[in-house]
């Protein structure tokens, strides 16, 4: 009986804390799941490095169709079916998911080339450069005008680019096809009203097929990874749709519990790992006037971020106002 007074005196003491953890009264989940998400991306290059013996392409094959096996459990539990057949109604919506498709896949492949080529820096800077794109393409295709700030940031990067250009001789080719082809790929999937989880189960079924006539035609040939090399490269073979739909369903719950701010400053997290790890544990080269370079995007980034900050801070007081007028 004592047993059951101490039990029930718990639960009444600690079910409202953790209630209120859940409900974001205490611990913001919109921040954890942000917050994870871009640890697990900034960390990737340490699973990638790990299949340094199998090539790009046989990862990124792997990467789709363990993907779409993942996804599809997923779509399964939560009854999404029905949604995956109105996109394949929708001739309009599948040619945009195809060109989603190939951006991300392009985008994933330069990435995991990259990693086990010893370009890890590279990688990151790409990521950095790619909400400053963003904004391009913003002004280009949605007609969006750029505000003062904004423009400062924008040419202190392109200061930063042209000094790494410098440096080493030639342009940072691999950074801005990563920067650009993720760029696009948010443009695609802005201009389309498809939740993440449904777009991502169509773009790993539309590269099911040449992904799965790669992988037979490595298997015909006895030189597919999977099953022939280490059970530690089975394993992570076999992993790669998890690592790469996990912190995407993280991020996608994060967007929709916070602020776009929030989320702006945590997407960093993701490319300031990728540069640690690969300068303090790969020992990639990394030189003063790179140094210089980088410190020139950083800055960028920085006052693009607080601009948006205060932007958004201002139009909320002002719609504020407005509404109680």
């Amino acid at each position: 009986m004592l047993w059951i007074h101490w039990d029930k005196e718990w639960r009444l003491a600690i079910y409202p804390a953790v209630r209120a953890c859940y409900c974001n009264e205490i611990v913001n989940l919109g921040i954890v799941y942000g917050f994870s998400a871009f640890f697990l991306w900034g960390v990737s290059p340490i699973y990638w490095k790990a299949l340094l013996g199998v090539p790009p392409l046989e990862i990124l094959a792997h990467r789709m169709v363990w993907s779409l096996l993942f996804v599809a459990l997923i779509i399964t539990w939560n009854r999404g079916w029905s949604k995956i057949r109105q996109v394949i109604k929708s001739p309009r919506l599948l040619l945009t998911l195809c060109l989603s498709t190939l951006l991300v896949g392009g985008n994933w492949l330069s990435y995991i080339w990259g990693v086990n080529n010893g370009h890890i820096v590279e990688c990151s800077l790409g990521y950095f450069l790619t909400p400053l794109i963003n904004v391009m393409l913003g002004v280009f295709f949605l007609g969006e005008r750029l505000r003062r700030w904004q423009i400062v940031s924008f040419l202190l990067a392109t200061l930063g680019l042209l000094i790494r250009t410098w440096q080493y001789g030639y342009l940072p080719s691999l950074s801005l096809f990563i920067a650009i082809t993720f760029a696009f790929y948010g443009l695609v999937r802005k201009r389309i009203t498809v939740d993440s989880i449904t777009a991502l189960g169509i773009e790993t079924a539309i590269m099911l097929i040449p992904a799965g006539l790669y992988l037979s035609s490595l298997e015909w040939n006895h030189v597919g990874a999977l099953g022939h090399s280490s059970l530690t490269t089975t394993l992570l073979l076999l992993g790669s749709g998890v690592i790469t739909s996990v912190p995407l369903l993280m991020f996608t719950e994060s967007a929709r519990r916070i602020q776009l701010s929030t989320l702006g400053i945590l997407q960093y997290l993701a490319p300031t790992g990728q540069f640690l790890l690969g300068v303090m544990l790969y020992q990639e080269p990394f030189s003063t006037g790179q140094l210089i370079g980088f410190c020139a995007i950083w800055a960028a980034l920085a006052m693009f971020t607080v601009e948006g900050i205060l932007h958004n801070r201002r139009a909320s007081r002002l719609l504020t106002g407005n509404s109680k007028d």
